[in-house]
């Protein structure tokens, strides 16, 4: 067989094979595809449906909630349209009410027009029949009209000046009670009490023969040197340094007491240990001097002043330090003198000086106002202080308002409460009559005035008295010693209450 017979058969053969792969193969699968094909535009279709019913569900309920809203809407444009109807019919009415009411009030200016027309005839007629009947002008009656009311607002404005000048006087009264107050509360200072002569303790009666020395050899070098009096009497164990000069007195107790410890005493002693108290005491009244300008606020002084102010430290009045009472003063005038915007630093610098004076000793003549006063005016101070130092007692009329402070100041600083020393009996008078006032209380078993009178411990039954009784009881006491009592300072009322209770074992 030739090619061509032999590509017929392969081609006879491959259509054979196709036909058997199509009859066994693809017609089965051609059935299922064409199954499968109708299933799918099935469940298509189906799906469309439902897509179609949902939309239109969807359609419907939007229509529905459309249709809520205009009706809605259309309710509250009705709501507003019977709103702007009532307030158009209000409006109508106010304007009614209005037109009516300027109808009336024109009708009211012309009456009144009207009334004012008779009323100047009226006037002009009276005043023609005044005229006539009293002789006298208009021009000259308006006069004696204005004279009058001149006269009676004169006397009103002097009687309401009376009623302000007595309001001032009393609000001035008041200010300056409140200016002292303040003043005495922020520049309180500490007042200690001290006597014009110095005890020594001995530590036995034989140092009274070691001080007097060999014919009295010792206790002559001691006065010749100190400028004081030992006074060695039968006190028990005591030796009184007596001195008018409060800083030589402090000098002698000083080196007395340096003898005293150190135990020997001879005249060449006695004068190295003089000379060493003599310069600690002088170191004091340095300290003492700066510490007073530091507090009084007065900056400097010249180096005499300096030194006079620093004696004062050693000295009193009535037992009242004297440079503490100088700080006082000063502090008080200068807090008074800036409430009342004069000169604090003059009214400071005379406070602080007021006193110099008394730092002189007995040499000086005249009061210790006046002889300060030519001190410092000597020394070149100013002459508002020098003034202010003069008039601070009475001796000059104050020339300046800083004068008449510092006298006020001074005046508060030694009569407040504990500044000035009390006597023994009104001392013990004053703690008896504060344990009696407590002690009078229901309750109470013992009372104790302590701390110098300064508080009150009430000790009260424990039986009558409880823990609140006892509060209410401190308060009552409180009330009754401000009411009745007389004392310085503060008082503090302390309640004690104890209960015991005791059992014995057996």
């Amino acid at each position: 067989m030739d090619g061509w017979t032999l590509a017929l058969i392969d081609v006879a053969a491959m259509a054979a094979f196709m036909a058997l792969a199509y009859a066994f193969w693809i017609l089965p699968n051609l059935h299922r595809a064409r199954r499968a094909a109708e299933e799918a535009q099935k469940e298509i279709e189906t799906r469309v449906k439902e897509a179609r019913l949902q939309a239109m569900e969807e359609a419907l309920q939007a229509r529905a909630q459309m249709e809520e809203e205009i009706r809605e809407r259309q309710r509250a444009l009705s709501r507003q349209e019977e709103k702007l109807s009532a307030k158009e019919e209000a409006l109508e009415e106010r304007r009614a009410r209005l037109h009516q009411r300027e109808q009336e009030l024109d009708a009211a200016r012309a009456r009144l027009a009207a009334a004012e027309a008779r009323v100047e005839a009226l006037q002009a007629e009276v005043e023609r029949e005044l005229e006539r009947i009293g002789r006298i002008s208009k021009d000259e009656a308006r006069a004696l009209v204005v004279q009058r009311a001149e006269e009676e607002a004169r006397e009103a404005a002097q009687r309401r000046a009376k009623i302000v000048e007595s309001q001032t006087l009393a609000s001035l009264n008041q200010k300056v009670r409140e200016m002292l107050l303040d003043a005495m509360q922020r520049a309180a200072v500490d007042v200690v009490s001290e006597a014009t002569i110095t005890v020594i303790q001995l530590p036995s009666e034989d140092m009274k023969g070691r001080i007097i020395g060999r014919e009295g050899r010792n206790i002559r070098a001691f006065e010749q040197l100190a400028g004081v009096d030992l006074i060695i009497d039968d006190t028990p164990q005591t030796v009184v340094v007596s001195c008018f000069d409060p800083v030589r007195r402090e000098i002698a107790s000083r080196a007395l007491t340096m003898l005293i410890d150190d135990g020997r005493i001879h005249p060449p002693r006695i004068e190295e240990l003089y000379e060493k108290a003599r310069l600690e005491v002088e170191k004091e009244m340095e300290e003492a001097a700066q510490r007073a300008l530091e507090l009084s606020g007065v900056g400097t002084l010249p180096p005499t002043l300096f030194e006079l102010l620093g004696r004062l430290r050693y000295r009193t009045s009535y037992g009242q330090n004297v440079l503490n009472h100088s700080i006082e003063v000063a502090r008080f005038a200068g807090i008074m003198a800036a409430e009342l915007c004069l000169d604090e630093a003059v009214a400071r610098r005379a406070g602080l000086l007021h006193d110099i004076g008394k730092a002189l000793g007995p040499e000086s003549e005249g009061s210790h106002a006046l002889a300060g006063m030519e001190l410092l005016r000597k020394l070149g101070e100013r002459e508002e202080v020098v003034q202010a130092v003069g008039a601070h007692h009475g001796d000059l009329e104050a020339p300046t308002a800083e004068a008449a402070l510092v006298s006020l100041a001074d005046s508060v600083s030694a009569s407040r409460p504990g500044a000035r020393r009390e006597s023994l009996e009104q001392y013990i008078r004053r703690l008896s009559a504060l344990e009696q006032l407590a002690a009078s209380f229901p309750g109470v078993e013992r009372a104790y005035a302590v701390q110098a009178g300064r508080e009150v411990r009430l000790l009260v039954k424990p039986d009558e008295v409880d823990d609140r009784g006892a509060a209410r009881l401190a308060e009552e006491v409180v009330k009754r010693i401000e009411q009745e009592a007389e004392y310085p300072g503060s008082i503090r009322v302390t309640v004690i209450r104890e209960s015991r209770f005791t059992q014995m074992a057996k």
